[in-house]
Parts: structure tokens; sequence; C-alpha cells
């Protein structure tokens, strides 16, 4: 189970959709100086000497990334049936896509509607490690089912 390498990009898939759980997804400076962050749960303004309001309520951001964690561990732990697993790996490949479809809508809508800049961080780059390693452990599981098919030609 773990020691073929798709499940270690299965693996990293999950340890780095639980990273977008807790903290900001992307941060955003407006024209007045408030921070903008894009938490789990919505939007947030965070202004110097007041408590941070959510302006925006994002839940198809929170329930994307929940489905991306969930469906990676389900994948790594039914290794016996590849077609299952190609098959639900493709999915978390098309997840991991529309999470970075909506990353983007939402960062369009705040740089118009209030005149953000995006602050550079680390997680900017997380969603494209996680389509990266989506990718990486389907070709994994399409090797070894491939491998698989051509052993049972041989008896």
């Amino acid at each position: 189970m773990i020691q073929r390498i798709q499940s270690l990009y299965l693996l990293l898939t999950t340890v780095l959709s639980i990273l977008f759980l807790n903290g900001s997804f992307i941060n955003f400076t407006d024209k007045t100086g408030s921070v903008l962050k894009m938490t789990l749960t919505g939007i947030v303004k965070s202004t110097e000497g007041q408590s941070p309001q959510l302006i925006e309520k994002v839940m198809p951001v929170a329930l994307i990334i929940v489905l991306i964690a969930v469906l990676s561990l389900v994948t790594i732990f039914i290794f016996k049936k590849r077609n299952i697993q190609l098959s639900l790996s493709k999915i978390l490949i098309g997840l991991v896509s529309g999470f970075i479809l909506i990353l983007c809508y939402y960062s369009y809508h705040i740089i118009s509607e209030y005149g953000g800049k995006i602050l550079p961080g680390w997680k900017i780059v997380l969603p494209f490690l996680l389509l990266i390693f989506s990718i990486l452990a389907f070709r994994g599981i399409r090797k070894d089912d491939q491998l698989v098919k051509s052993y049972d030609r041989l008896r």
C-alpha cells in the first residue's frame, strides 16, 4: 500500500489539502490598507484596531477542499481495486482543477470588487502542487494496471 509511489503521491495530496483547513488561502490588501483573507469560512476583512469581519461566505471552497482530502485518503486504501482507484483519481484531478478555478474566480472577484492586490505567500503554490501530485498518482496507478495486464497476457 504505502510502498507504491502513487500511494505516496496520494498521501502528499491529502497532507497538502489538510494544510488548507487552517489559516488563510490567499491574502489581499485593498485600497484602504486593510487585509482581506480568504479562509475556509469565507472572505474576512481585517483592519488595524478592529475585529475581523466576514464579508462573504465561500462554501464551494470549503466543500471541495474537504472532498479532496477525503477522496485522496480513500483512494490510498482501495489499492486492490485498480479500476476504481483509477476512476477516483480522475475525479480527484477534476476536483483539484475545480478548486484552482474557484480560487481564481474568487481572487478575480476580490481584485475587481475591493481593488485588492495579492500578497505573496507559500499557500499560493499549494493548489498547483495538489494538481501535480494527483496527476502523478494517476499515472502511477495506470502504470501498475498496465503491468498487471501484461502479466495476465503472459499466463
